[in-house]
């Protein structure tokens, strides 16, 4: 007696794309998790640096060229006179709520550096705002330029609407020359609620790249083990359907 024939399973080249597809993903999971790893080591070494400049002695700002590994967060003291014609205001958001970041130019004499003032919030008028002395002793933390603005929005010169700090393009609005390719954030001067307010530089660094790691890991691993579970069922289920064809046949 000749029963029904045996079902067909998937076809091998679809298997094999399936397994293909759920190597790339588990691939990408490893990736996801080496990619944080690295950002770890990078976040250390940037915690490491601000601990080490940040908080040392005032020193000269450098002379020649600055890079974002050499000098981020340098506490640097300096000199000069306030240019307080090329004022420029950039928008911020600070543990303070909405506002602007105040940038003036400082005059060194041999070249200007933008100094950040400090916050001011929305609405605060000129006249509430301390007005330094033309010559100043500044002290801060040197910052690498902002260019470009950002994703969502950027810098427009011409309508003096800015949102990131970029030293170039204030330097080219305000037509100035020699000037440092770097800013300073002022360290707060002043009665303690004066505005504009200094010293808000955000120096403490969230650092949660290890979890998110363990995160990309421990779902490789799930993964892995949920594909070597459907590859066990599908080995039992080659052999069940093997075994009923034999039996057909007979």
């Amino acid at each position: 007696m000749i029963g029904a024939p045996p079902k067909r399973g998937r076809s091998l080249w679809v298997n094999l794309t399936l397994l293909a597809l759920a190597a790339a993903l588990f691939v990408t999971l490893i990736g996801l998790g080496n990619w944080q790893m690295r950002r770890l080591d990078w976040k250390r070494d940037l915690i490491e640096a601000v601990e080490t400049r940040a908080y040392g002695v005032p020193v000269p700002p450098p002379s020649g060229a600055v890079s974002a590994e050499a000098h981020a967060y340098l506490r640097v003291a300096l000199r000069g006179t306030f240019r307080h014609e090329h004022t420029q205001r950039v928008k911020a958001v600070t543990e303070l709520g909405p506002g602007y970041w105040v940038l003036v130019p400082l005059d060194t004499g041999d070249r200007s550096v933008w100094i950040n003032r400090g916050f001011v919030p929305q609405g605060l008028s000129a006249a509430a705002m301390t007005a330094p002395l033309a010559e100043a002793d500044v002290t801060g933390l040197l910052r690498i330029t902002e260019p470009d603005g950002t994703l969502l929005e950027k810098n427009d010169p011409g309508a003096a609407r800015w949102v990131t700090r970029d030293v170039a393009a204030l330097s080219a609005a305000a037509e100035l020359s020699k000037v440092a390719p770097f800013f300073v954030d002022a360290d707060h001067s002043g009665a303690a609620k004066a505005w504009p307010r200094g010293g808000l530089t955000q120096v403490a660094f969230r650092n949660s790249h290890l979890s998110y790691a363990l995160t990309w890991y421990g779902m490789a691993g799930l993964f892995l083990f949920g594909m070597g579970a459907v590859l066990r069922d599908l080995s039992r289920t080659g052999s069940t359907h093997d075994a009923d064809a034999g039996a057909t046949r007979a």
